[in-house]
């Protein structure tokens, strides 16, 4: 054999090797509602970090990558839903978005965002705290108008003011327009954070409690990224590390809650679909477990 004819053959079984790597398809993207801009923000770090483990769980081949830009709720699911550059979100469901969005029916904050504490102005603490139940039914507040959570409160007969600001409602808080905003678990200590100089806190005794689902979306035809999450998630239910990551978010802010010492609120959520899986106990939060 030639020098020539060697060199060729060393050439071409080099080729060959790297055809593997050369020809091995890139990770489908999946872009997911929170934008690049956003990525300190405490709020989304779990549902985050939970997406990544359950993509990882699932052994799809997927890489998540965050939106673009800062979206409204209503705009976010819109885009969603019209197949317009979004392919995953986070939020609570409803029959209209379960109707035009595919759900994943695994409250992937065991339904903490039905546990509702409420942010006040500091001088209203003990106006508040004073308030019996009715009281506190017929003082003003504000939620999304776009949010379930807003129906919810009117079908309860709260007097709830709507509003399509997000910052706008802390300013109406911290201008005592309202008496209070309110919050979740796991959103409340940090926009309080966020929103020092405002003269808010969270209000001592009371907490409001309806039934409510934190779920991903995706779109209403993308069955094999839905069922890839869903499996994900079982496996994270399964193997405790769903659980492990949910403590380690959020077993501060339920220790400050202090919930089981709260005077409960108990509503109906007339808009919660008849397929949440509610009798399923091992998915939900139980305050007195404190997971």
């Amino acid at each position: 054999m030639s020098v020539m004819t060697a060199r060729f053959c060393i050439l071409l079984l080099s080729v060959l090797l790297l055809l593997p790597i050369f020809s091995k398809a890139q990770p489908q993207q999946v872009i997911y509602s929170w934008p690049m801009s956003m990525l300190g923000d405490a709020r989304g770090s779990y549902p985050i970090a939970l997406l990544h483990l359950a993509v990882e769980k699932s052994g799809a081949d997927y890489q998540l990558v965050p939106s673009g830009q800062v979206m409204s709720q209503h705009r976010t699911l819109r885009q969603l839903g019209s197949n317009n550059g979004l392919d995953v979100v986070w939020t609570m469901t409803s029959p209209e978005r379960e109707k035009e969005l595919r759900p994943i029916r695994v409250p992937i904050d065991r339904g903490l965002i039905g546990w509702r504490l409420l942010l006040i102005h500091n001088d209203n603490e003990q106006k508040i705290q004073q308030l019996d139940e009715k009281q506190l039914r017929t003082s003003p507040s504000v939620q999304g108008s776009d949010w379930p959570d807003y129906p919810i409160l009117k079908a309860n007969h709260f007097r709830v003011l709507g509003s399509g600001d997000f910052d706008a409602m802390f300013k109406m808080l911290s201008a005592k327009r309202i008496d209070y905003f309110p919050r979740s678990v796991t959103e409340i200590w940090p926009e309080l954070q966020q929103k020092t100089g405002m003269s808010l806190t969270v209000a001592p005794k009371w907490v409001l409690h309806y039934p409510a689902a934190l779920y991903f979306f995706v779109q209403k035809d993308n069955i094999e990224l839905a069922n890839a999450i869903e499996i994900g998630l079982l496996r994270a239910i399964e193997d405790g590390s769903m659980q492990q990551l949910f403590l380690q978010h959020f077993s501060s802010a339920i220790q400050q809650a202090d919930l089981k010492t709260r005077t409960v609120v108990q509503l109906s959520n007339p808009i919660l679909p008849a397929e949440t899986p509610l009798k399923n106990k091992a998915l939900w939060f139980d305050p007195q477990l404190g997971y």
